[in-house]
């Protein structure tokens, strides 16, 4: 299966087999849940060892006295972006891997039915830019992480890359524990430069409802127990 160089599939056995399990019908909803946030904890540990940088920070004292260098990570200008519903099961994970709290912005979008276009319902980036660079929940992120369990057609994904372009962010990370070929393949040149996707396994065909083969059903339906709505 070729597809686009800033397309990552991880090749970790344990997420391959939570993966796996994630697939099964039989898993119930608290499982879900845990199996989104553990795959997201191994997809976030590969996703940002390769676009975060550490830098000494100022001098600090252990508890037994001696001094030592204290380290940051660059940028720090990060946000975290959940695509709802499905995506805020996948927050929590990113948020335990980052050494300090970072805003945390969401974006709602929903396909609509007969065309499968992604629409966009709600939005809460910050309207303006910030003059202080020490205000990080007013200004566009060096380094955005959109975080969404599926990308199907990849509308929606290439929509909200979009949207963060057009607010000011420098560099895009996806988080996505499962992919179709063609839409992660959509999704990766809606701007090649700037973004980077990584996903925990790819399905080669979408049904014609535009659901994955055999895919992991409606994540958001199995998270939030709304199935057969």
């Amino acid at each position: 299966m070729s597809l686009p160089s800033n397309v990552h599939v991880s090749k970790h056995p344990c997420l391959v087999a939570k993966l796996s399990r994630l697939r099964s019908k039989s898993t119930d909803s608290r499982e879900v849940k845990s199996l989104i946030n553990e795959i997201s904890l191994i997809l976030g540990c590969e996703a940002l060892a390769t676009a975060l940088t550490t830098h000494d920070g100022p001098k600090g004292e252990t508890p037994i006295g001696y001094e030592y260098t204290t380290t940051t990570v660059q940028p720090q200008a990060l946000s975290i972006v959940p695509i709802l519903r499905s995506g805020l099961g996948m927050v929590e994970a990113i948020q335990t891997l980052l050494p300090e709290p970072v805003p945390v912005h969401h974006l709602g979008l929903y396909r609509e039915p007969s065309t499968l276009e992604p629409v966009e319902y709600y939005n809460n980036l910050p309207h303006h830019v910030s003059t202080s660079s020490d205000d990080p929940s007013t200004h566009a992120s060096s380094l955005a992480i959109i975080v969404d369990p599926v990308i199907a057609t990849g509308g929606t994904c290439a929509a909200a890359i979009q949207t963060l372009k057009e607010w000011g962010v420098k560099k895009i990370i996806v988080l996505s524990v499962i992919a179709a070929a063609e839409g992660v393949t959509h999704a990766a040149r809606e701007w090649p430069e700037a973004v980077e996707i990584w996903t925990a396994g790819v399905d080669a065909e979408l049904t014609l409802n535009g659901m994955l083969k055999p895919g992991v059903g409606d994540v958001g339906d199995r998270l939030f127990l709304t199935i057969g709505k």
